[in-house]
């Protein structure tokens, strides 16, 4: 499978509904901390916005909900993958996304045939206390060579002015959460994004 170069991290529907119309293609749903029924209202809804604006939704963690709503994909953290029903999903058809940062994780991740794998944080990141260091643009290089033809997600600390290093050390996407929501004019960074992402991936 293929993975869009730019693959955008957001915590609610609303910013699906703002930001996917300017050519998203590839977005994660990361809730936390909200009640169930909440939860499938995001995600059904999201959903929607998505296959209108033919962009690939992947929701994060409730793999029930996505199966139930007819969702097509998941991503997974260790944990979440340590108590997933792996054979439920997949029997549902849904492909799977993976979080990797030591190889520890990577072989575990590398032992449920994963659809893509995370590689994270490249760089110090602002969103939530990280037990792992930065693993540096050159564990990209090394993670694909292990990996091969599975696509690999860079995240972390990522910039538009960083994702050439990423692209450069062979990575197949590259995931951005702050530098576009904490930014003063998201839909002009989502903008940027999209446009240097795909020129890097291009040229690499």
């Amino acid at each position: 499978m293929t993975l869009d170069p730019f693959y955008l991290i957001v915590d609610s529907t609303n910013w699906i509904r703002r930001l996917v119309p300017l050519g998203v293609k590839t977005v994660q749903l990361r809730i936390k901390d909200r009640a169930l029924p909440e939860i499938r209202a995001e995600i059904r809804e999201a959903a929607a916005i998505c296959k209108a604006h033919a962009c690939q939704l992947i929701v994060n963690d409730y793999w029930q909900v996505a199966i139930e709503e007819g969702c097509d994909f998941i991503h997974l953290g260790q944990e979440d993958l340590a108590a997933a029903d792996l054979g439920a999903i997949r029997e549902a058809g849904l492909k799977l996304g993976l979080s990797t940062h030591d190889e520890t994780e990577l072989a575990v991740a590398l032992a449920a045939h994963p659809d893509y794998i995370a590689l994270g944080p490249i760089y110090p990141t602002i969103l939530k206390a990280m037990p792992w260091a930065p693993q540096g643009l050159e564990r990209i290089g090394a993670w694909k060579a292990r990996i091969g033809d599975i696509p690999l997600v860079a995240i972390g600390g990522l910039t538009v002015e960083r994702i050439a290093g990423a692209f450069e050390n062979g990575a197949d996407s590259a995931a951005v959460v702050t530098d576009i929501t904490r930014n003063s004019d998201p839909e002009r960074r989502t903008r940027e994004w999209i446009a240097a992402a795909r020129t890097f991936h291009r040229e690499g």
